[in-house]
């Protein structure tokens, strides 16, 4: 497929280097010719320095040959009007921008339509962190928490603790912890290195577990991992721009929320703006202030502000005064790494891993609807639509023993109608069957693409 992407910053750069390893053709204009170079450096790509909306710049990226325009540039006036110069003079067939600002936002539904902003899909990044937080708050002790089939079928990622019922028991014995309970776990990470599961898998201590199940049924899952966590009500934001604003409206009205703010007159807007949430103009890395906000009785503390340093420091700081839980936003990867390692910081929320988890639900291949990146993309978790019958497709008709998995590939659920079947060795898959697919490994996701697109005598 040839893309090109507009904007050589975090997350463009980010995408880039995802989407270069899977034998996509990749053009990235940036009018910085440095971060140009440097990417050049690492990656098989080709690049281009000069603005993005231009139509020169956009001609000279071979536009009219593009099978998919993906704008991420810091503007979101760039990103528009390029998707629009990009369709008026080119006729680029799918075009995705990043749009940030919420009165954009607001409007959506009447400016981005074909005969007005041509784009066809929108992302908001600040949105998808902010669904992601909240996700990571309705359910205390979670790695990570993604959804499928419209809310049906959640994937839930834990770290298993001494004391956990299933610590130091065998996969198989799941069931029988939890009758008229089905789940299956999907994926185990021990010290950086994937394990398959089967059933005789000891689940140890510090193991990273991914498991799946209907949605109901999560949290009595999670207390089989460790120990739940209470429910949370106390929360300080550290950051009051567009994420930190956006938390604190969707958490104020059933938690007791307080924003800390730096800036004197973003706070005092932002106190306008909120209903039940406190506010406060100061330094979240102040020690007196968070000991004066009793930072030991708060439930989470979560930093967002746009200087990953700050957020990384007080999150730190925080934990040491005495926060039960501690989040951090985080762009640089180099720093994701090393504070997932140090184990200080319990959750690390990386925008660029959120925002490339929804652009390749449009880049996929096969009737894939929704995907997620896991573990700063070396794994993914996909939902793929099975059509056709027993004579077009690889999968209809067949029991899951019975289809050619890549290695490290685990169909782990499907949801068929309302119903969420956990996936056995002899469940046979349906036509139009959502299937929930695991790999821990994303080199094979062309061969998993492949099986679940239809024969051309199914057309």
């Amino acid at each position: 497929m040839k893309i090109l992407i507009l904007g050589a910053g975090q997350v463009g750069s980010s995408v880039a280097q995802n989407l270069s390893t899977e034998d996509n053709d990749i053009t990235i204009i940036d009018h910085n010719s440095e971060a140009l170079r440097n990417l050049q450096e690492r990656l098989d790509i080709r690049t281009i320095t000069g603005h993005a909306s231009h139509p020169s710049v956009l001609d000279q990226a071979a536009a009219e040959d593009t099978d998919l325009l993906i704008a991420l540039t810091n503007s979101d006036e760039v990103n528009m009007i390029a998707c629009q110069v990009a369709y008026t003079l080119f006729r680029t067939p799918t075009k995705i921008a990043r749009v940030r600002s919420a009165e954009y936002l607001r409007h959506s539904r009447e400016l981005f339509l074909p005969d007005a902003l041509p784009i066809d899909v929108m992302i908001s990044p600040e949105q998808l962190v902010t669904d992601s937080i909240r996700r990571l708050m309705e359910y205390p002790g979670a790695l990570q928490v993604l959804d499928f089939a419209e809310g049906k079928v959640s994937l839930v990622g834990v770290k298993a603790y001494y004391g956990g019922p299933l610590v130091g028991q065998a996969l198989r014995t799941l069931p029988s912890h939890m009758p008229g309970i089905h789940t299956r776990v999907a994926a185990i990470f021990r010290q950086g290195h994937a394990i398959i599961p089967e059933g005789d898998t000891l689940v140890q201590a510090d193991d990273e577990v991914f498991f799946i199940a209907a949605h109901k049924n999560i949290r009595a899952v999670m207390s089989e991992l460790r120990r739940l966590d209470k429910q949370i009500k106390r929360i300080i934001l550290a950051g009051g721009g567009n994420i930190g604003s956006r938390l604190a409206q969707a958490l104020e009205h059933d938690h007791q929320v307080k924003v800390i703010e730096h800036n004197r007159a973003v706070a005092e807007r932002l106190s306008e703006r909120l209903a039940r949430s406190i506010v406060l103009a100061g330094n979240a890395a102040d020690e007196a202030l968070l000991i004066e906000e009793n930072i030991e009785n708060t439930d989470v503390f979560c930093a967002v502000t746009n200087d990953d340093e700050a957020n990384i420091l007080s999150a730190m700081l925080a934990k040491r005064l005495g926060a039960h839980k501690v989040m951090a936003l985080i762009n640089r990867m180099a720093y994701v790494d090393l504070v997932e390692a140090s184990g200080v910081i319990d959750a690390v929320i990386s925008p660029q891993q959120a925002t490339i988890g929804s652009l390749l639900s449009h880049i996929r291949r096969g009737d894939v609807v929704k995907v997620h990146s896991l573990r700063r993309g070396a794994a993914e978790a996909i939902e793929a639509i099975a059509h056709g019958d027993r004579s077009t497709s690889r999968v209809v008709g067949r029991r899951i023993e019975q289809i050619p998995l890549p290695p490290g590939t685990t169909i782990a659920a499907l949801a068929r109608g309302n119903q969420v079947l956990i996936c056995h060795h002899d469940t046979v898959i349906e036509a139009e069957d959502h299937a929930i697919l695991f790999l821990t490994d994303k080199r094979y996701i062309r061969d998993v693409e492949k099986l679940f697109q239809v024969r051309v005598t199914f057309l």
